[in-house]
């Protein structure tokens, strides 16, 4: 992609594959990536995570549809649930040239007429406190609104969760180890220390 004019920045990320925007974010499988990922339900715990963090989900799968090995109702009804309960668009590629081209079209969509900068979300304004502290903790990478709920219903304040300890976290609703460990690390991150001036952790495209 980076041959196409595109800046791409490597991170691990805490949700998706990769940040094309601040409202688009794609996961990329391949058959037999997304075939195993329906047989153990991870399919839909990702999708879940995607929804909440992004307006819009996106996931592609590479590779011939003639090599599925799961009966194909079994891959329409996965495909039926992602549209329907996730709010998934799905989209299938031949390969990563394919794929590259997609992701290219668009970050280059994204970046035209007002500009879309590469972000973990942020789902418009804030018009009382509570919604604005929904948000101060529903922006963090991988968390969303619905999991900020429960984190501020559980400890009444963004000081308190910025307080509390990974073990502690995890007793909300909807916090698992992966998202107890990330709000951990971006709370206690030093802001001149994590790249914040030259871009160099952004998991973006742009």
């Amino acid at each position: 992609m980076e041959s196409k004019g595109l800046k791409v920045s490597m991170a691990a990320l805490p949700v998706g594959d990769y940040i094309v925007s601040d409202r688009v974010c794609i996961e990329r499988k391949t058959i037999h990536d997304f075939e195993s990922s329906i047989i153990d339900g991870r399919i839909f715990e990702q999708a879940k995570r995607l929804k909440e963090a992004y307006e819009y989900p996106i996931i592609i799968v590479e590779g011939d549809g003639e090599s599925f090995r799961m009966r194909r109702n079994v891959i329409n009804g996965a495909i039926a649930s992602l549209y329907i309960d996730f709010g998934m668009v799905f989209l299938t590629t031949s390969g990563r040239e394919e794929t590259a081209d997609l992701v290219f079209y668009m970050a280059k969509h994204e970046s035209e007429g007002t500009a879309r900068p590469p972000s973990v979300k942020g789902r418009g304004r804030a018009f009382t406190d509570e919604q604005f502290m929904e948000r101060v903790i529903g922006n963090l990478p991988g968390i969303g609104l619905e999991t900020a709920k429960s984190l501020l219903k559980h400890f009444g304040s963004v000081r308190a969760i910025a307080l509390a300890s990974e073990k502690e976290l995890m007793k909300a609703d909807g916090v698992g180890g992966v998202r107890a460990k990330t709000i951990k690390n971006i709370m206690g991150m030093e802001y001149d220390k994590c790249g914040a001036h030259d871009g160099q952790h952004a998991p973006v495209i742009d």
